[in-house]
């Protein structure tokens, strides 16, 4: 979701008969880059990539055209919402939040996680990502059948992630439940920024949110619930995909054999879409360095690779808090994406089979493009403020306010100017 999709929300039969009663940010300044895994860990712990650890939606195994997903919680460095509300007596709840997968605090979890192997059912995906036998048994178990063979289809995963979040309300009535639906995500890769198809996905979110909505009516909790509808970035049009992993072998960074395999290298990407990340295969060796740098500046001067600028590991840090055992960042020239590819040809096609390679992708620099919105509302809101930017880090802090808590040692600060003095902190 993006600031420019609020004009069509207010006009939908859910949000507009709450939208008198809500608090915005119109333009939240994401994380870099602007993937839904690290963003979405973001979100929980209040801290940027530097410290969570989280900088990719993928594992970073280089020579792969894709890897396996950061699913689980063990990979993240720093304390999160759920761990502290657990910690405070709260009943905690996701579904499908990234990156939460055997998480220890989420109470009732459904991770966003679908079968390893086309032998692996629906319900062995969920047990072994962590969800308990209970929510098994009243949650997914009613629930599977709608995406029985279509985890990652939309709108079916969204379908199936709202009825699990209305079952668990009315079920189990949690203090914090973060829930990730990812339609309007997929209908931008698919179709572009804007377009008929998003249009018709944000019908698809008001219903679902009016869902929502009812399950706390029916569960009778809804007069002391905040709502906070929230996104993790925004996406750019993109016309076409460059291999930097072959362009780097023609400049002798990568050593490809006569059967397209990687025999050596000395840099090589892992692409984060519209950025990717450059590793040394000797990261101690100032000559490897030098020369990956020397290549880089080569291709941004040249103009025509997709590269608008490329970031030194420090640059990275000091100016996106951004760090990993990656010693440069590359930057889209605002409608090239990255792949991973090592082999020939240099530039591609779009293919909307990944989400790298759609008509619009992310990955982007924070301040490019449309911004990503933040609304909340509830008893312990002022309605009718309207900030215009804040960061992203500072949307934990303030979920923990609204929970009467006090997240520590964050990078962000709790939006007090949204939030109705007088909160009690535990």
């Amino acid at each position: 979701m993006v600031y420019e999709d609020l004009a069509t929300l207010k006009t939908l039969p859910s949000f507009s008969s709450i939208w008198d009663r809500t608090a915005v940010v119109k333009h939240i300044r994401t994380i870099y880059p602007s993937l839904t895994y690290p963003v979405h860990t973001t979100l929980r712990t209040g801290v940027y990539p530097d410290r969570h650890g989280i900088v990719n939606n993928e594992k970073t195994n280089l020579g792969e055209l894709s890897s396996p997903w950061e699913w689980f919680q063990d990979s993240v460095r720093a304390p999160d919402l759920f761990d502290l509300a657990e910690a405070n007596g709260l009943r905690t709840a996701a579904v499908f939040w990234p990156v939460t997968g055997k998480h220890p605090h989420i109470r009732y979890l459904v991770d966003e996680y679908w079968p390893q192997s086309p032998q692996q059912s629906t319900m062995e995906c969920f047990e072994e990502s962590g969800s308990s036998p209970e929510v098994m048994e009243k949650i997914i178990a009613p629930n599977a059948k709608i995406i029985e063979g279509r985890h990652r289809c939309h709108p079916e995963a969204d379908a199936f992630v709202h009825a699990c979040a209305c079952d668990i309300i009315r079920e189990f009535k949690p203090h914090l439940l973060m829930i990730h639906p990812a339609n309007i995500d997929a209908y931008r890769h698919q179709t572009g920024l804007f377009s008929p198809k998003v249009t018709h996905g944000l019908h698809e979110v008001d219903n679902w949110f009016g869902e929502i909505m009812k399950a706390c009516r029916d569960a009778g909790i809804y007069e002391n619930t905040n709502f906070c509808i929230i996104s993790d970035h925004g996406q750019l049009n993109i016309v076409r995909a460059a291999a930097m992993n072959a362009i780097f072998a023609a400049h002798g960074l990568i050593t490809v054999n006569e059967a397209g395999e990687i025999e050596d290298y000395t840099a090589m990407i892992k692409s984060t879409a519209l950025s990717a990340q450059v590793y040394l295969k000797h990261p101690d060796s100032a000559a490897d360095r030098e020369k990956t740098r020397e290549v880089l500046a080569q291709l941004v001067e040249e103009g025509v690779w997709g590269i608008s600028r490329f970031y030194t590991r420090e640059e990275a840090e000091r100016e996106e808090h951004l760090s990993g055992k990656f010693d440069f960042v590359i930057e889209t020239d605002g409608y090239t994406t990255f792949s991973n590819d090592w082999r020939k040809p240099f530039i591609r096609p779009l293919d909307v089979s990944d989400y790298r390679f759609g008509r619009g992708t992310h990955g982007h620099h924070p301040d490019k493009g449309p911004q990503p919105p933040f609304i909340v509302f509830g008893p312990d809101v002022v309605p009718g403020v309207c900030l215009d930017r804040r960061p992203i880090v500072d949307e934990a802090p303030t979920f923990a306010r609204l929970l009467g808590l006090q997240m520590e040692n964050t990078d962000g600060t709790a939006m007090e100017e949204l939030l109705r003095q007088g909160k009690e902190q535990v």
